[in-house]
């Protein structure tokens, strides 16, 4: 049964936020709460870990992970970004968007979308990951917890754990979670595409 560890949503206690961190870099496949919804994450670097999640979700080859990072800063390390996306991702993070950026070489190729190389980048507005982020110091891989054909994420993270405790290694209670996934942006091509309407308001992207 994975381990459940309550992280103060507010004040995450720095002791547990190193726990879990050396859990990912350990290999292991976590959830964790974000500004939306939970996530399931691992480490960028850990291809089984990846295949553990795409087990989970029962997602083919063709399921696309999302880098959950740090700042702006972290971002331009594997996307490419423009003065134009440069604006939009200054406007609206951190917060609950993804947004399809340009992948660098310095994105896994297993990430990437194999004909558009584009990844999903993310910066959530949640004080546990912005510290789970900072001690780790590069992006978790991560994709939404959702049950197969489900369109709605878990909220409870003692359900959370009744459900996936036998599949992930660490489940990280950071309290109620939402319903609605971040909402997904592509800025890859010369005008923004709202790719899913969830929690973030995209009306200024239509």
């Amino acid at each position: 049964m994975a381990l459940l560890i309550a992280i103060h949503p507010v004040n995450p206690q720095p002791r547990l936020i190193r726990q879990a961190v050396a859990a990912i870099r350990d290999g292991a496949v976590i959830i964790y709460p974000t500004d939306s919804t939970y996530a399931l994450g691992c480490h960028i670097g850990d291809k089984d870990a990846m295949e553990k999640i795409r087990r989970i979700r029962e997602a083919d080859k063709h399921h696309n992970f999302t880098l959950v990072c740090r700042d702006l800063s972290e971002i331009a390390h594997y996307a490419r970004v423009d003065n134009v996306q440069y604006r939009t991702l200054k406007a609206f993070t951190p917060g609950p968007y993804t947004f399809l950026l340009e992948a660098t070489r310095e994105v896994p190729k297993r990430l990437l979308d194999a004909k558009r190389r584009t990844i999903g980048i993310r910066v959530p507005d949640n004080a546990i990951v912005s510290q789970l982020l900072a001690e780790l110091g590069e992006p978790i891989m991560s994709s939404s917890l959702l049950l197969p054909g489900e369109t709605q994420s878990l909220t409870d993270p003692t359900e959370i754990q009744a459900q996936f405790g036998h599949q992930v290694d660490l489940i990280i209670d950071g309290g109620s979670g939402g319903l609605e996934p971040s909402s997904v942006v592509d800025l890859s091509g010369p005008a923004p595409v709202v790719v899913r309407q969830g929690k973030g308001d995209v009306s200024t992207f239509r």
